[in-house]
């Protein structure tokens, strides 16, 4: 199998009304996790990377993971920059392999977010890789991505955008948040905002970030055997199911693998004190991952069958 672009996956999702899941990894256990999950659905799936993450696996390491595991498994696969920084890391993960990378300007202004992009894009596409890029601003934490406030995306400014730096997909900030303390009272999504955006930038795939449910059995599970994650909670399945039905064509997901992962390991050390075998622990957590991926095609993304 080989990694791909999302051109194709999100023409597709576009008309087919689902998303792409698009998952975090920073290593071997957590992408064969995602990978199963996505072959057993024969689903597309993106795999993403952080700029932490890539610190922490290395760059070359993580791509050449990401090949013979996707070649073993069986699963064609976006390999995906996730908040890229600055024109030198995106450079450095294109020139290393990526075949999508996220250019992420939001916290500066818009003339300096055009620009940022508008170089990236000049560069992937001489190269034949994807650019996403995000325009408004989600609160919260994920990684090196840390925001006090959020700043709903602007309709008009979103088609200038678009139009401007010829980028191929983008994040829009109409309520999701980074992290696992997404919300502190009822959960909302402007639903108004990705519609109008919908009908003015007809066909074009729009993503979503901050987008985990914050599975509440995880929660508890983590909690239950020594974890300390009070107040935790996400988006709504519903919301996230019914943003897929529209122009939302890729929604990120991080926080749930993480929490899936070490609820399954604590959970598993505490009932097996006398293990000291990695290989017997960090499979129960890729096994966790696994069913996290399934789930989220089944009843998120709807994008079961999807790689027919």
């Amino acid at each position: 199998m080989a990694l791909i672009t999302t051109k194709e996956m999100f023409k597709k999702a576009y008309e087919g009304g689902y998303s792409i899941g698009a998952f975090n990894i920073s290593n071997l256990e957590q992408l064969q996790g995602v990978l199963e999950g996505a072959k057993a659905k024969n689903s597309f799936v993106m795999i993403q990377a952080s700029k932490s993450a890539i610190e922490y696996a290395g760059i070359n390491t993580l791509v050449a993971m990401v090949k013979t595991a996707s070649d073993e498994i069986g699963v064609d696969v976006a390999l995906h920059l996730d908040h890229g920084p600055d024109f030198e890391t995106v450079k450095k993960c294109i020139d290393a392999g990526f075949t999508s990378v996220m250019i992420d300007g939001s916290h500066h202004d818009f003339e300096t977010n055009v620009k940022m992009t508008k170089e990236v894009v000049d560069y992937a596409h001489s190269k034949g890789v994807v650019v996403e890029a995000e325009l408004g601003v989600l609160a919260g934490v994920e990684d090196d991505v840390v925001a006090d406030s959020h700043v709903y995306t602007e309709p008009d400014e979103a088609v200038e955008f678009v139009e401007r730096t010829g980028v191929d997909s983008l994040a829009i900030a109409i309520g999701t948040s980074h992290g696992a303390f997404k919300f502190k009272g009822e959960a909302k999504l402007r639903f108004d905002i990705l519609e109008e955006i919908q009908n003015r930038l007809p066909g074009f795939p729009i993503v979503l970030h901050g987008a985990s449910a914050v599975d509440q059995e995880s929660v508890a599970t983590c909690n239950k055997y020594g974890g300390d994650i009070a107040g935790a909670k996400g988006v709504p399945v519903d919301m996230l199911r019914k943003a897929s039905s529209m122009a939302v064509c890729k929604i990120n997901m991080d926080t749930d693998l993480r929490l899936a992962m070490t609820a399954a390991l604590r959970k598993f050390m505490a009932e097996n004190p006398s293990v000291f075998d990695p290989r017997k622990y960090l499979a129960v957590g890729r096994d966790a991952i696994k069913m996290v991926v399934e789930d989220k095609i089944d009843n998120v993304l709807g994008s079961e069958n999807s790689a027919k």
